[in-house]
């Protein structure tokens, strides 16, 4: 089971009471939004959304004996404004985007997310995805070498992502790449020796890479973030939680600049991480951090 990240923290920032409508605009299994629940009651609407058909239903059973109103919906956080327009809700009173991806999804669904695992290069968060659907397969056997490139070192952060690229593009010539390990083949050929016997596994990078792109994570995020504020009441409350840099630096940048433009305060000077204890119990929360913004 998902074990929600930072769940002490983000409640202790939201303060909910009874009657809110608070959203949990990356639902998962729902971890944060059964104590959502608990704390809204009978009268307060818990609004969870998320891309995956799966996570959705595993949250409709963790929340089946929870006595407060549920919409869930399947869609991305980006368009949290249709689903309110949908179900009449025209302001909430707080706003989760957690932007973790859950054990299950990593390493259960079959769609490629881990490196290790042996699972067809697709990276998408779409249970079946069509034809159209950008695919990490897609990205390493069709997108020219410079842009592979860019989008490693963009949104990995690799620093060998050049010669990571020429390797996939060297071996594509060969046989076209179907799954993980054939992904991981490549990036083990392409660096040097030393960096494969680092704490961090030498692929996680160029994974982490293409699953934003293949989701459009990024842009994903900034839509959201803009939706987020706009949606909430007055003293409404937003909090994102983040699991790498690229991520905490664009939210960091729009609450900052909501700030400037008099629209809210940051309430988290610095960003909350877990405590060693959590760390310990959920060795995956160690990179998180949370940010919260108040609107005016």
């Amino acid at each position: 089971m998902h074990i929600p990240v930072l769940l002490k923290e983000v409640i202790e920032n939201f303060t909910l009471k009874e009657g809110d409508t608070v959203i949990d605009a990356t639902i998962n299994t729902g971890g944060h939004a059964k104590e959502f629940c608990k704390l809204i009651g009978e009268k307060g609407t818990l609004i969870g959304i998320d891309l995956d058909q799966d996570a959705l239903d595993e949250a409709s059973k963790i929340l089946e004996n929870e006595k407060c109103k549920k919409v869930l919906e399947r869609n991305n956080f980006r368009n949290l404004d249709e689903v309110l327009k949908k179900e009449n809700i025209e302001k909430v009173d707080a706003v989760l985007l957690d932007l973790g991806f859950s054990s299950d999804q990593m390493d259960e669904s079959g769609r490629g997310f881990s490196f290790q695992r042996n699972e067809p290069l697709l990276m998408t968060l779409k249970k079946n995805p069509t034809e159209e659907d950008l695919t990490a397969k897609e990205i390493v056997n069709n997108w020219e070498e410079e842009n592979i490139a860019d989008v490693i070192y963009g949104y990995g952060e690799e620093k060998f992502s050049r010669q990571i690229a020429r390797k996939i593009v060297e071996m594509r010539k060969e046989k076209p790449f179907e799954t993980t390990q054939d992904l991981v083949g490549a990036i083990e050929k392409a660096v040097p020796n030393w960096y494969k016997h680092k704490k961090i596994h030498f692929a996680t990078k160029t994974f982490q890479a293409l699953r934003i792109t293949v989701n459009d994570e990024i842009k994903a995020l900034k839509e959201g973030l803009v939706k987020g504020i706009e949606a909430l009441n007055e003293d409404g409350r937003m909090a994102v939680i983040s699991f790498h840099s690229i991520e905490d630096r664009a939210v960091k940048q729009f609450f900052n600049s909501k700030k400037q433009d008099g629209v809210g305060k940051v309430i988290t000077k610095k960003p909350i991480t877990p405590s060693a204890e959590e760390v310990k119990d959920n060795p995956r929360s160690r990179s998180a951090k949370l940010r919260v913004f108040q609107k005016n």
